[in-house]
């Protein structure tokens, strides 16, 4: 099938498209162990969690991997984690919810596909009754590739953090709805908070603090309760990264 062009009028043709698509698994892992090489995060573990998350992915449980949103390059410097961690194995497998701009320059879209981007529309650039319909079928995608055994990573918050690095932006109900329609489809997901912190000035993302919380595993099954999990979970990653940046 051919990619087509990512606009909110083409929503359909575009998440028929998402629905299915696998970047290469080889040139994926080389990318990520570039970007790597080239941002060189430090990564820290809650006690046990390291091998917690080795022991859901060698299982094959679905993952969502919540972290708060700082910078444009925190789906790079998020990659450059993945080369490093458990979550190696995954790679290829790992679904990076991205807003629909990365997806209109060719190049740059070639990038995020290969990074196992899946488009979003938000509100906040073509009104929220404009992407609710767009929205709901971009739920359903991730809840059915979460069922076919992906793993889902999300920027909560939506929009990168300008205001206060250290605390959690307003977390959307997107995260919660996708976890609770999976669970619909038989899926039992781990939920991953992850922590990143660029420190104080954020002058450079390179040699990011990330922190990998305790996986979750006894998640609500209600929208609105698993997105107050989020909010409390993502907090408690962000505290330790900038704690240790």
């Amino acid at each position: 099938m051919e990619p087509p062009e990512v606009t909110l009028e083409n929503y359909e043709a575009v998440y028929d498209y998402y629905l299915t698509h696998q970047q290469n698994v080889l040139r994926a892992k080389a990318s990520y162990s570039i970007l790597n090489l080239k941002y060189r995060p430090r990564i820290h573990y809650r006690d046990g969690a390291k091998a917690q998350l080795r022991e859901l992915i060698k299982s094959g449980t679905p993952l969502i991997y919540a972290m708060n949103h700082l910078s444009t390059s925190d789906p790079y410097t998020l990659s450059a984690l993945a080369a490093k961690t458990p979550l190696r194995k995954a790679i290829g497998h790992i679904r990076v919810l991205a807003k629909d701009e990365l997806f209109v320059d060719p190049e740059q879209r070639r990038k995020v596909d290969m990074m196992g981007g899946i488009p979003v529309f938000r509100g906040k650039n073509h009104g929220l009754r404009a992407v609710n319909a767009a929205g709901q079928r971009m739920m359903d995608i991730c809840a059915e590739r979460m069922k076919s055994s992906d793993h889902i990573a999300v920027f909560p918050e939506g929009t990168c953090n300008v205001e206060d690095p250290t605390k959690v932006q307003t977390v959307g109900s997107g995260i919660g709805h996708i976890t609770s329609r999976a669970m619909k489809l038989g899926v039992n997901p781990a939920m991953i908070y992850i922590g990143l912190s660029y420190g104080p000035t954020q002058e450079t993302v390179k040699n990011a603090s990330f922190f990998i919380d305790t996986p979750v595993t006894d998640l609500p099954v209600r929208p609105i309760e698993i997105t107050r999990e989020v909010v409390r979970g993502m907090q408690a990653a962000l505290d330790e990264a900038v704690a240790r940046y």
